[in-house]
């Protein structure tokens, strides 16, 4: 049986990052709102819970809360920020407002090398990142100081009988150096967990239950995009599926060059898995005719998506049926960030660009739903797929977007356009990695746009498009910043570009970081 660490989410910017802290240290961890009911907290059995920060203050209307009867579980809690706060709350001490704020970089003094800090020594300096505008005014009783900064005198608290422990600073962020010992020694010195949460454990375990989930008879479809997600997530279910599963791969005419034959190389040639090919190349860019706008692209693209699929689907079915045999699930490459997303503590997000996916099959087509990567972050999955057997250099390909080229090539989507994009994407990875600059890139791609310009080739005018080059550094793509090619490989691009490419008379070099832009440019 799995350990399991509860995450209790206050609207905090860092919950993610505090699960993916403790996944880290391979203890099995996942993220419920703050809300959740205690008896569905009991119910879960939890050998540790941490209370994430937060906007709010305590002594706020409508300030969020936990039910008091949590910190008489007996169960080791760890309060962050926000976390601590409530804890100085509900168990009888007092927090007001800070006299001075602290926001960033701070000093913390070890005043008790117990409980959390049992790793360090006492006098011990850390840099910790501080984010709060609130402190501790009174410990509550049974609690200790244990490590005070400039303006947080009980920076750290804790209190030993009740095994629950609280910190104004974050330790999950990198701007805390040492904050891996701290949760370390919440998890196992004071939690007392094991390290058993490992890619191989959890790839067995996925293993058995979708076995238990599909039974005899019943075979799973699956839409294997050629991504990391939908094919660490098809190389499981084959697994433990075997010929019970057939995978979809529907041509859009909006891949990279040689995507297909890539696909099906890998997945039908190598790792055997039953695989159909739609070609729909037609059905795509007749249904984009003469659209712009960036919205519609992916909607036309989803549903188009969904018809192809619906039909290979049924063709399927029917050929199963006359054997006594059905369809009766769907696999989807759905990620825990996704998960945590719908039922987070802060809501849904703003919906900057609709997401073009398999969300909408289900419903349509009735299938009950295989997510075995639901409770994965995005470098777990990655972890998975090396367990799997998967070759690292598709592992590690840089995203790309589930519309293709049709989202980079800005303005309306034409065959010629797209054979212009094709190319000149095939160049910017091709330079990139002949720089040995691929693996610390997150995405680097080229980028077409419905701007002409003039330009003079063997004494001739011209007046061709402009290709944009975007690269980006990122950890989740969350976040990015434009990544500062060095200018020999900019030319080198840009020289290959505007040469090899008919159509391309002038390449400009993307600098804006995520946010304020987005790293697709539609």
């Amino acid at each position: 049986m799995r350990e399991l660490v509860l995450v209790l989410d206050f609207g905090s910017q860092y919950t993610q990052l505090i699960a993916r802290r403790i996944r880290e240290a391979h203890v099995y961890c996942e993220i419920h709102p703050c809300t959740v009911k205690h008896d569905d907290l009991v119910r879960m059995n939890p050998k540790a819970i941490v209370l994430s920060g937060g906007p709010s203050s305590v002594y706020g209307e409508g300030a969020p809360r936990i039910d008091p009867r949590t910190f008489d579980l007996r169960i080791p809690i760890l309060g962050i920020c926000y976390g601590l706060q409530l804890i100085a709350h509900e168990m009888g001490g007092k927090v007001a407002r800070a006299e001075a704020r602290e926001y960033g970089a701070a000093k913390l003094k070890i005043d008790k090398n117990e409980g959390i800090l049992a790793r360090f020594a006492i006098g011990d300096e850390l840099e910790v990142w501080m984010s709060h505008g609130d402190r501790i005014e009174a410990l509550p009783p049974g609690f200790t100081k244990l490590a005070s900064s400039g303006n947080t005198p009980d920076c750290v608290a804790g209190n030993a009988e009740k095994k629950i422990y609280g910190l104004q600073f974050h330790p999950e962020v990198v701007h805390t150096p040492r904050g891996r010992e701290i949760l370390d020694a919440f998890l196992f010195d004071v939690a007392k967990l094991s390290p058993s949460w490992t890619p191989e454990s959890w790839v067995e375990e996925a293993i058995t239950k979708v076995r238990s989930q599909v039974k005899p008879k019943e075979h799973a479809i699956c839409g294997l995009s050629g991504g990391v997600d939908s094919s660490v997530a098809a190389l499981l279910c084959h697994r433990a599926l075997g010929e019970r599963l057939t995978c979809i791969f529907v041509d859009n005419g909006l891949l990279r060059a040689g995507e297909r034959a890539h696909v099906e190389k890998t997945f039908r040639d190598h790792f055997k898995l039953d695989l159909v090919t739609v070609d729909a190349k037609s059905q795509f860019i007749d249904a984009l005719k003469g659209v712009t706008d960036p919205e519609k692209k992916r909607k036309i693209i989803g549903r188009v998506f969904i018809e192809c699929f619906d039909v290979e689907s049924h063709r399927i079915s029917a050929k199963l049926e006359a054997k006594g045999e059905s369809v009766k699930h769907l696999v989807q490459g759905t990620l825990y960030p996704d998960v945590v997303e719908s039922v987070s503590f802060k809501g849904p997000s703003a919906v900057i660009k609709s997401h073009h996916n398999v969300g909408g099959l289900p419903e349509k087509m009735r299938l009950s739903l295989i997510e075995p990567l639901r409770e994965l972050f995005k470098d777990e999955v990655r972890a998975a797929g090396e367990t799997l057997g998967m070759p690292r250099e598709m592992l590690w390909r840089h995203p790309f977007p589930g519309p293709g080229l049709a989202i980079r090539c800005l303005g309306e989507v034409t065959d010629e356009r797209l054979t212009v994009l094709r190319a000149a994407d095939t160049i910017v990875t091709d330079e990139i990695e002949a720089a040995g600059l691929y693996a610390r890139v997150w995405q680097a791609f080229a980028v077409l746009l419905p701007v002409r310009s003039v330009g003079v080739m063997g004494d001739e005018r011209t007046y061709e498009e402009t290709c944009a080059v975007r690269a980006v550094s990122s950890v989740d793509g969350m976040t990015a910043d434009w990544s500062q090619i060095p200018y020999e490989t900019l030319a080198k691009i840009s020289n290959r570009l505007i040469n090899e490419v008919t159509g391309i008379n002038r390449v400009v070099y993307d600098i804006s970081s995520k946010p304020p832009a987005t790293i697709e440019w539609e």
